[in-house]
């Protein structure tokens, strides 16, 4: 048995983190063979849920988990972090500007940041969901310099699976027959589904997407919107915001990040933009491709991108950095 390692979730009293925790705890991330000690962050009047979950842990009598730290405090929740899970974040309420609710999580994943900076291992992987997560992750990573931003990253495998998921179901194939969707950009509807490099495995060959699905209207129109707009329709069904599907991708994000990505594949991620082969400006966190081995990312080069593709790719950039710039203003102390 390897020596335990100390994993962070924060919002650790939601419904995502409901979802997520018995998969990590029980070792569908990290490995079946690897101890965890599970620490869980949220704010103060929220303690009581929080305990409620820490018994519900605890009663799962799982080999793995070594000990459960539930606590309000930065400095105990940051200590000595192996991986970080940033699940919590201000969502926007009701009449609320986005400006306003940028400058709320702001300084949110400032102070997070500057905890990770203080008190986390610096080789610490730290993955941010609570949105606008490209965003946070940004402020996160500027605000723990001594940290590498590539250590940081943001979730956007939920638009992933969610993108071949759709291609699957209209193939009439299991989704595991579909790969290389890509999702660039923004964890929001201006994100760009994008299948011209995706492959689909139909009677045992893989065959181009446009190929399989033989319907380029679709592909190029209710299939992207349908992505773009997915978290939106679940809560419209739900009236409470996607909870198994993303705890099920953070799963999916972090364990490619500890196990690597399979051979000859690639999958989406929210990544740190400067030196990106594909013109996308410095200084985001933008989603790529990208494939992972030895717990480091490297975003999939040589990939041909379309006027199509190119227009899209640049309006979900514009609208990144409007949001960086308007998130960097609330920066200064």
């Amino acid at each position: 048995m390897s020596e335990p390692i100390r994993v962070l979730v924060t919002g650790a009293a939601g419904q995502i983190a409901y979802s997520l925790l018995f998969s990590i705890a029980k070792g569908d991330v990290f490995g079946k063979d690897q101890p965890i000690i599970l620490l869980l962050l949220d704010i103060t009047p929220m303690l009581p849920v929080l305990e409620g979950v820490v018994m519900e842990l605890q009663d799962c009598a799982l080999p793995l988990l070594r000990e459960i730290i539930a606590t309000d405090q930065e400095q105990v929740a940051f200590k000595d972090l192996d991986a970080a899970i940033l699940v919590g974040s201000m969502p926007r309420r009701e009449g609320m500007e986005r400006k306003d609710l940028l400058k709320a999580n702001v300084n949110i994943f400032k102070s997070q940041g500057k905890a990770l900076e203080k008190y986390a291992r610096k080789t610490v992987k730290v993955l941010v969901v609570g949105n606008p997560a490209n965003t946070n992750c940004l402020i996160a990573a500027k605000s723990a310099p001594s940290i590498p931003k590539e250590n940081f990253s943001c979730l956007t495998r939920l638009d992933h699976n969610r993108a071949r998921s759709q291609v699957a179901m209209r193939c009439g194939v299991p989704a595991t027959h579909v790969k290389n969707v890509i999702i660039w950009g923004n964890h929001s509807s201006t994100q760009y589904p994008d299948v011209h490099h995706c492959l689909v495995n139909l009677s045992g060959g893989d065959l181009a997407c446009f190929e399989a699905v033989k319907d380029d209207l679709w592909l190029k129109g209710d299939f992207i919107s349908t992505v773009q707009q997915r978290g939106a329709a679940v809560i419209k069904a739900r009236k409470l915001s996607s909870a198994m599907s993303a705890a099920k991708a953070i799963c999916d994000h972090m364990r490619d990040i500890w196990c690597g990505t399979p051979e000859g594949e690639f999958i989406s991620m929210g990544v740190y933009s400067t030196g990106n082969s594909y013109g996308v400006p410095a200084d985001l966190i933008y989603s790529f491709p990208v494939q992972i081995k030895d717990k480091s990312w490297t975003i999939v080069g040589g990939l041909s991108i379309n006027d199509f593709s190119r227009g899209k790719m640049d309006a979900t950039a514009t609208e990144l950095m409007e949001e960086r710039d308007t998130a960097v203003s609330f920066l200064v102390d």
